[in-house]
């Protein structure tokens, strides 16, 4: 391995016409169009099917977080968020001459939130299909209330665990995930208003603080378990699992050193595979080895994969077609998988069978969600997405 400079390693990228955003892609113009990072592409769609497999088997867990599979798959938020903070800096740092924060937060809209209107009414569609001994209050919700949550999900208004109606405490309670979109624009609007001015050593400052948080976090607790209940300890939980993670991949894309390794795709998604699926490490009695783990995985990993996969290149058509329809799936995965999930976390509470005794369900939770997200990418969200970009101009 060796570290390049970005825009010695961009020259000799191939043209595209899309960059690569942290959950998906937001078109340019032609005479603004930027390479491609098709490598971080696939590396985001894998990790989103690992999320995707963490949420199908987590309801088979019978200790958790201690006893589940793909135990530290839910490190994949954090991930994102790295993702999220290399590709915004990449996309927009030499653009706000010509761009103001309000077409920035309307870019941001048009290309998060046709997903997140589908998602919550799929939600909607299956919420009365998880009746069951898991989720008992479900019966007693009446439909206007179900619709006002509805709205409440598609304009991301977060609600507290006094009034939920599923029964898990979760502040979008449709569709539990959108807690991570929630941070996700927080962070895109601190970028817009603030952190685009930074300076390096300002933004390694911030960096350097927000990395002693999540430190302190993991130690302390054991996990970077939390952020999706509206409560004091999740929004906790939940800004410092933003912070570092996303301004750390800015501060990364801003530095200009990537690294540059041969099938770093492969190797990348290897790395990221293996290291989400390690079981719990310690018990009870010594959280900090586990704490420790995650963070470094958050701290070191992420960064490294991350600055590996916009180092390499992809050999061969192949290659390059399967890392585009893994990051194009990658988002509707992401938020397809719970309303799906609740239904299936129903049936294991009310059958109380083990995974050995599941057999085919969990399989088809996932085929479906995959299938279902093909689908709705494919003829739902390019199209609205293509819609709402030639109405705004």
């Amino acid at each position: 391995m060796r570290l390049l400079s970005e825009r010695a390693y961009l020259a000799r990228q191939y043209p595209q016409d899309t960059v690569t955003e942290a959950v998906t892609h937001i078109p340019l113009p032609a005479s603004q169009a930027k390479p491609h990072y098709e490598i971080l592409d696939g590396l985001r769609g894998v990790a989103a099917i690992m999320v995707l497999g963490f949420h199908v088997l987590e309801v088979y867990a019978t200790k958790p977080p201690f006893e589940q599979l793909l135990n530290h798959a839910y490190l994949a938020v954090d991930f994102f968020f790295v993702l999220s903070g290399f590709v915004i800096g990449y996309a927009y740092d030499d653009r706000w001459g010509g761009m103001s924060i309000g077409n920035f937060l309307k870019r941001r809209i048009f290309r998060l939130h046709p997903m997140v209107v589908f998602s919550t009414l799929l939600g909607v569609v299956l919420f009365y299909f998880g009746a069951s001994a898991a989720f008992p209050i479900i019966e007693s919700v009446p439909l206007w209330k179900l619709l006002l949550y509805a709205v409440l999900g598609i304009l991301l208004i977060p609600t507290p665990p006094c009034v939920d109606i599923r029964g898990w405490q979760e502040m979008y309670t449709l569709n539990g995930p959108f807690w991570t979109l929630a941070f996700e624009y927080f962070a895109n609007i601190l970028y817009a208003l603030f952190i685009k001015n930074f300076s390096k050593t300002a933004l390694g400052i911030l960096v350097a603080v927000s990395a002693g948080a999540t430190l302190y976090l993991t130690l302390t607790q054991g996990d970077v378990i939390g952020g999706w209940t509206l409560d004091t300890h999740h929004i906790h939980v939940g800004f410092t699992r933003l912070m570092y993670p996303f301004f750390a991949g800015l501060l990364l894309y801003r530095t200009g050193k990537l690294i540059r390794m041969r099938h770093a795709f492969f190797r990348c998604s290897l790395v990221l595979v293996v290291f989400l699926a390690v079981p719990r490490i310690g018990g009870p009695e010594s959280l900090w080895m586990n704490g420790l783990y995650e963070a470094a995985i958050i701290l070191v990993l992420f960064p490294l994969i991350v600055a590996a996969g916009a180092g390499g290149t992809l050999k061969g058509r192949f290659a390059s077609r399967i890392c585009k329809l893994l990051g194009d799936i990658s988002y509707p995965v992401y938020l397809i998988n719970y309303p799906l999930c609740y239904v299936h976390a129903g049936w294991v509470s009310d059958t109380k069978v083990t995974l050995a005794e599941a057999g085919w369900v969990p399989w088809a939770v996932f085929t479906a969600t995959l299938l279902l997200s093909y689908a709705a990418m494919r003829w739902y969200d390019i199209p609205v997405r293509k819609w709402l970009r030639k109405k705004s101009g």
